[in-house]
């Protein structure tokens, strides 16, 4: 046999190493991201040791095997990449995949699977800068939805130190980036909930249009549809935050938990279920005893309004409402409010308690009338020290009524209340809330690579 047909053997039998090795990788990634379409949730917390006991076995394969003897040069950077990627799949940090995958992106600089890699695995590290400029790397070769999705992460991240026009620019360029890559595999989930989280942030931080958040929504919906996606914990936090900004409590609640029960040890949606349910467990309290307050106090403070703390609601006067103009209010009695928008009514009640939210979103408190009826009031948009007081008037123009009621094992409720998502619309004591008490609204998402 020749020296030629001698080589020929030898890299057809690497090959067959390698790609029995790439399967084989492949099999321990979807034991990991399929975890639980084959698993019970009650095996979460085994799921990260049983995939350490599978990465451990797969290592010794690779680490049997002398790269500079045994493979060819002109496999290693495949090779190294792939034993890189199997010391990435846990969840720390781990300086054996930094080794491999920087060996690998140097031995083929066009690799940018090994690009991509090496830029989660800095990740880990929390190693910002050169993250991105691994990501970016892989970019120069092809645009791939890995690359896109990790920089919109990195982008948004990056936000938060920067002044709002520039923090503006760049989570717009973030939701355009987790954009293009959906595109790139509309059955992506990952990518879908990576806009998801584009878009939730372009929401509280660039402008409160309602359409970014039904985009949101949607988007978190298409990416339940993959499995991968639908086994990643953040993705039900996520969506946890923005069912909870919507006050529809129960689904926000269930949302928690489930993150809980997909990732026991990780704390952020535990503590947002727990405060969730503590700040439901207040109002729902704090409405059902009108604050607490003695009848003969809360009788003082009803027959105490004077209709002249409607102020500029007062009936005869006309206002703008959306695209509704010359709008004539009457006043209405919060017993007789209607689920939805009351339009052309506008109510006036006295404080009777509030809540101490440890998030101090929304301020909430309890407005009587002389009806005696109770009701939970949840204003957005108020800025940090700022807000009602127990015997303060509030006058609230067109009141939008929903009904909270929920019980379960993680909550149980039943109050009425009214939101205002702009505190400038509120008269306390007859006068108009100022603009200078108006302040965005901001809440925590959490993005993490997969």
């Amino acid at each position: 046999m020749s020296v030629d047909s001698d080589e020929k053997v030898e890299l057809e039998n690497v090959k067959e190493i390698i790609d029995r090795l790439t399967d084989e990788l492949r099999e321990l990634y979807d034991f990991r991201n399929l975890f639980f379409e084959n698993h019970p949730l009650e095996l979460a917390t085994e799921k990260n040791r049983l995939v350490e006991e599978k990465k451990k076995i797969l290592l010794e394969k690779f680490e049997a095997i002398d790269v500079d003897t045994q493979i060819p040069f002109s496999m290693r950077a495949q090779f190294l990449y792939l034993k890189g990627r199997c010391y990435n799949i846990s969840i720390a940090y781990d300086a054996k995949a930094s080794q491999c995958l920087s060996k690998s992106v140097k031995l083929n600089p066009s690799l940018g699977a090994a690009w991509n890699e090496l830029g989660e695995c800095y990740w880990k590290n929390m190693n910002v800068k050169d993250a991105k400029a691994s990501f970016e790397g892989a970019l120069k070769h092809e645009r791939n939805r890995l690359s896109l999705r990790c920089l919109s992460i990195i982008l948004r991240q990056e936000s938060g130190n920067r002044k709002r026009n520039e923090a503006t620019a760049l989570l717009l360029n973030s939701v355009e980036m987790a954009k293009e890559a959906v595109a790139l595999d509309i059955k992506d989930g990952t990518s879908w909930m990576v806009l998801g989280n584009a878009y939730l942030c372009q929401f509280f931080t660039v402008s409160q249009d309602p359409a970014t958040l039904k985009l949101c929504m949607s988007a978190y919906k298409q990416a339940w549809l993959d499995p991968v996606a639908r086994g990643q914990p953040d993705l039900y936090y996520n969506k946890g935050i923005v069912l909870k900004y919507e006050e529809i409590y129960d689904e926000a609640l269930q949302n928690f938990d489930h993150a809980c029960r997909l990732d026991p040890r990780w704390e952020p949606p535990q503590s947002e279920r727990t405060k969730l349910a503590n700040y439901l467990k207040d109002t729902n309290e704090m409405v059902r005893t009108r604050g607490k307050l003695k009848t003969k106090r809360l009788t003082q403070l009803v027959q105490g309004m004077d209709k002249k703390m409607l102020g500029a609601y007062s009936p005869g006067t006309f206002h703008t409402f959306g695209s509704r103009r010359d709008v004539t209010l009457e006043q209405c009695r919060l017993d007789n409010l209607v689920e939805g928008v009351n339009e052309g009514k506008v109510v006036l009640g006295r404080v009777v308690g509030s809540i101490h939210n440890e998030n101090a979103v929304p301020f909430t408190f309890a407005i009587v009338d002389e009806s005696l009826t109770c009701v939970c009031v949840t204003v957005y948009n108020w800025a940090d020290g700022r807000g009602a007081i127990i015997g303060d008037c509030v006058t609230i123009p067109e009141p939008k009524m929903i009904t909270h009621k929920h019980e379960s094992d993680l909550a149980t409720y039943n109050f009425k209340s009214i939101r205002l998502n702009n505190p400038m619309l509120l008269l306390v004591n007859g006068k108009r809330v100022g603009r200078n008490q108006f302040a965005c609204t901001r809440v925590t998402s959490t993005y993490e690579l997969h």
